[in-house]
């Protein structure tokens, strides 16, 4: 059987395809349209007679909550054969590509129907919060008001959190109706870092909140939802748990395939995050490493494209650590100068550069132990992308580099520009090369 999970229609629509209990294909909207955050899927794109068609959330339910809330404009869903819950699409995508078996799972975001926070058991919902209380829409509605964009720079926010003191007195704002945002002249004498380090604070206290609730029923947990993007606060929640899962594209685009696994209720295996559009063609980790040696930077894409926000090492811009790289980083990026870079490191080194948890999917925050500024936040701590031995591309790059430096580490981060998607097919390497001067290989 053939199965077509569709998200799309409000933000980061995507589609994802699974046959005979494999995944086969995952990809984002925004990758093929080059519109950041795209909602629509691209012109032209057509449903497979052979293919089972499930969408990702009751549009009639939203569509009802939105007209009792004055949103009068209605949503129209891309026509597939069935549909599922928005926060069911969210828990299987969790619950169904753990590598262990979950005894609960944790669902935060925005909105979808109704539900802003769920909690499931063997894929059934035991506990909810619902609109207008919502920590998506709060931390959404706090990035607009430092000047930020809803919807794409909450990262930032939780960076900027780092540079403030806590000040701002946020209980109870995740109660209101924030689908308008915050006034400007609230907390107008009030630093934008300082606002942001209220709303991180405000956060992480309401999450784990949520994951003490959660713990009633297991103390083995996955987790879905755009809010499990904050590793700051998923690094809060790590020690009481004994085992966590985050699936690596937790928020809506992640539900295309969370679709097909909410209406199949059959696990899939999911130990990487590759499974988008293939750039064919054999990698040479000697000329990444040549290139870096001589320019401190290099673009990567090569394979197939990630499945989730973060690139992690088939679609990366790569720079050497050991040097005063991240204003020459953050100016090809286009990127505020106080934005962190992530580390990736070799699995085996890992112990002696930083203290903390991390993974090979950039998902916690660690303190790092090196003098490496160019990939440590103003905390102290780097979001790391730990490395295993399994044949990638970055792995066979880190080696190489490695070898010829003994640095067990390379700055990463998206190979794109602030505001616009990451590349994904041959052409779009070829065009930022000619546009940013970034030899891509």
């Amino acid at each position: 059987m053939k199965y077509l999970g569709i998200s799309e229609g409000f933000h980061d629509a995507a589609w994802a395809v699974v046959e005979d209990g494999e995944l086969k294909f995952a990809t984002h909207s925004e990758r093929y349209t080059r519109i950041k955050g795209d909602k629509k899927l691209p012109a032209g794109f057509e449903i497979n007679p052979e293919e089972y068609s499930i969408y990702y959330e009751d549009v009639e339910l939203k569509n009802r909550r939105r007209a009792e809330y004055g949103l009068s404009d209605k949503i129209a869903a891309f026509k597939t054969d069935t549909y599922v819950g928005h926060h069911e699409a969210h828990m299987a995508a969790a619950y169904y590509t753990a590598p262990f078996k979950p005894d609960v799972t944790v669902v935060i975001d925005a909105i979808g129907e109704y539900d802003t926070a769920s909690i499931w058991v063997e894929g059934q919902k035991v506990w909810s919060k619902q609109y207008p209380w919502s920590l998506g829409l709060f931390f959404s509605a706090i990035t607009k008001r430092i000047g930020l964009k809803p919807n794409e720079d909450e990262y930032i926010t939780m960076g900027m959190a780092a540079f403030g003191n806590p000040c701002v007195d946020m209980i109870g704002i995740q109660d209101e109706y924030l689908h308008t945002g915050i006034p400007l002249n609230k907390w107008r004498w009030e630093r934008p870092v300082d606002i942001a380090c209220s709303a991180q604070m405000h956060f992480e206290m309401e999450v784990e909140k949520i994951f003490m609730e959660a713990r009633k029923y297991g103390n083995k947990i996955a987790y879905g939802g755009g809010c499990a993007l904050n590793c700051v606060a998923n690094s809060k929640i790590l020690d009481k748990l004994d085992k966590l899962w985050i699936f690596p594209s937790p928020g809506d685009a992640g539900s295309a395939l969370g679709a097909i696994l909410a209406h199949t209720q059959q696990r899939i295996d999911y130990p990487h995050t590759f499974w988008g559009y293939n750039i064919e063609g054999e990698l040479n980790p000697n000329e990444v490493v040549k290139e870096l040696l001589y320019n401190k930077v290099v673009g990567v894409a090569n394979g197939k494209a990630e499945y989730g926000p973060r690139a992690l090492g088939n679609r990366s811009l790569l720079a050497d650590p050991r040097h005063n790289i991240k204003n020459k980083v953050n100016g090809i990026k286009r990127r505020q100068k106080f934005r962190p870079f992530a580390p990736a490191i070799l699995e085996e080194s890992y112990d002696d550069y930083f203290v903390g948890h991390a993974n090979e999917f950039m998902q916690f925050v660690c303190e790092a132990k090196h003098d490496y500024d160019s990939v440590k936040h103003v905390d102290g701590t780097s979001r790391v992308q730990i490395v295993k031995d399994d044949g990638s591309n970055l792995r066979k790059i880190l080696e190489c580099w490695y070898e010829v430096t003994g640095c067990p580490m390379l700055l990463n981060t998206s190979l794109n520009i602030k505001g616009q998607p990451i590349v994904n097919t041959e052409h779009d390497a070829q065009q930022f090369e000619k546009k940013y001067k970034v030899k891509v290989l």
